[in-house]
């Protein structure tokens, strides 16, 4: 099967890639897709794991207290 680039700018970033890569343009091609969809993979994990924090912070109810400049001033102990 061919894949037809149809993009000059994308020709152009595939070209780079394969340059600094040291492989064909083809192979530059399959390895950008191999990798994006290993940064969203990544990325789709990162957000499973922190959903249950997230959802035990938001059940916690509103304390009604303003969190204001001296409070954060307290916090970080100064004055």
């Amino acid at each position: 099967m061919t894949l037809t680039i149809e993009s000059d700018e994308v020709d152009r970033l595939a070209e780079a890639l394969a340059a600094r890569t040291r492989v064909g343009k083809m192979e530059a091609v399959k390895l950008a897709l191999e990798n994006e969809l290993r940064r969203l993979d990544a990325a789709q994990s990162v957000r499973q794991r922190i959903r249950p924090i997230q959802d035990r912070i938001m059940a916690r109810p509103p304390t009604g207290l303003e969190a204001d400049k001296a409070f954060y001033d307290w916090l970080s102990d100064e004055s």
